[in-house]
Parts: structure tokens; sequence; C-alpha cells
């Protein structure tokens, strides 16, 4: 096993345990401690885990934390690509779409980029420079100013004013967060009002989010569950989710992330 197949092994022990021994690991994955320690030490860097005596727990983060986006980037990977490869489905050529910021929106940029004469608004920079890298000539993007979170988003009041006056055909929107009581939120203010000016901007209202983000609560809403047409999420969404969703009549789009 790599070593970051085995990192990922590991994160989703302690997500699903609460915590790891430094021990158990490495008599499970047969490896010695030392590398185990190493692994250990390499997802604290990136803010996924705790390391504690002989082991590691689950971060604990509040609903004002904001993780970094290579934090981010890093936390289920496959569901991601799962669910970015069943959105950019929706997109038809010639259309205008806007992407927000996160992860899941910069692997569904990847997606797009073969889409003929689409217009991008986007107020992430990730997002824009997979197209800008692209270098496609059909295609237009519009990077709002603002600015810059943890994230890599674009946020404030330019960056509400440089949407204020445009219509896209879909939003696709990625949240730190989404409950029943919340709705879809996120732990940067700023952040929420941006977003909510995205919304207005769209005719259709698309949220990417993996199975993990329900009830995950930041500190800030951005708009309530049935604001959204569709939510694409991955198959480990719970039965009392999808009941909670599908009773704001949200369209579920289930991604599979191991087809």
């Amino acid at each position: 096993m790599l070593a970051p197949q085995r990192q990922s092994a590991i994160l989703d022990r302690v997500r699903a345990t609460g915590g790891v021994r430094v021990s158990d690991l490495s008599a499970e994955f047969g490896v010695s401690d030392m590398t185990i320690r190493r692994d250990l030490d390499i997802l604290a860097e990136r803010g996924l885990l705790a390391k504690v005596h002989g082991g590691a727990t689950l971060v604990d983060p509040g609903a004002a934390d904001e993780p970094g986006f290579a934090a981010k980037s890093a936390r289920q990977q496959a569901e991601k690509a799962a669910i970015a490869a069943r959105a950019a489905a929706l997109v038809t050529p010639g259309s205008a779409v806007a992407l927000s910021a996160g992860t899941t929106t910069v692997e569904l940029a990847r997606r797009l980029v073969d889409v003929a004469g689409l217009t991008v608004v986007t107020n992430s920079i990730p997002v824009a420079d997979v197209f800008y890298r692209d270098g496609r000539t059909d295609r237009t993007v519009i990077l709002t100013g603002g600015v810059r979170t943890p994230s890599d988003a674009l946020v404030g009041p330019v960056a509400v004013a440089a949407l204020r006056h445009l219509h896209v055909d879909l939003l696709f929107l990625g949240v730190h967060g989404m409950s029943e009581r919340t709705g879809y939120t996120t732990p940067n203010l700023l952040e929420s009002e941006t977003n909510r000016a995205m919304i207005s901007a769209a005719a259709r209202l698309v949220v990417l989010a993996d199975h993990t983000k329900w009830d995950t609560v930041g500190i800030c809403s951005i708009a309530p569950l049935a604001a959204a047409q569709s939510l694409v999420c991955d198959a480990g969404l719970t039965a009392a989710a999808r009941d909670a969703l599908t009773g704001h009549d949200v369209e579920l789009l289930i991604a599979d992330p191991h087809r």
C-alpha cells in the first residue's frame, strides 16, 4: 500500500472511531511505529486530525473554524470526484454557469474544461486557475474581486457588487455544512453574503456536498434547504438526511464513488 493510500485509510478510521492508536495501526498495516507516526504527522500538519500521546483523535472544529484549501482538498477525494462527474452532466455547451469556492467545485471545473462555449462566473481563485491553465478560447471567465479567505474564496462588498447585475443558468454551490435546522452554512460571515448574491444571480441552484457535510453547522446560514433545486451527494448520505432533503423538495442526485 502506498503512503497516500495508507494515510487516507488512517483518516477514515479516525473519522469512524474518533481516535486511533499507533500500535494498532502498525499491526494492521504491517509497517513500523515510526512509519505510522510520520503518517500522523503529515495528516496533523494538514489539519485533518489531532495528534495525542500514542495516537491521534478527531479535530474538533468550532462553527467559525475555516480549514484551508489544502486541508479540505485531502478530504473525501473519491466522493468529491464522483460528485463532480455527476454535476458536470448537468452542464450543456453555450450555457452560463457560476461556481462558488470549494474543493468540490474545483473538481467540477476540471470536468468542464472540454465543454464548448461556456461563460463561467466564479469567486474561487483555484476554479479560475483551472480554466486559465486550459487556455480554451471559446470561453469567458469572470472572476469577482474581493477579500481572500483561507479557502481561497473572494468575498465581501467587491464580490457582491460584481455579482449584482449578472445572470447565470446554473449555480454550483459548495457548502461547509447543511442541516434541516440551519440550511446550508459557512464558517465565514462575508462568504455567506457573497454566496447569497450568487444564488440571486442564478436560475437554478445545485448544491455540491459530500455526506460528511450533513449535520455540520457553520456560523452563518447561506440559504434554507429548499432554496436548492438539486443536491449532488455521494451514497454515504443517511436515510434520515435523504428524507429531510426530499421533504424540502430538493432533488437528490446520488453519485457513486465506486463506479
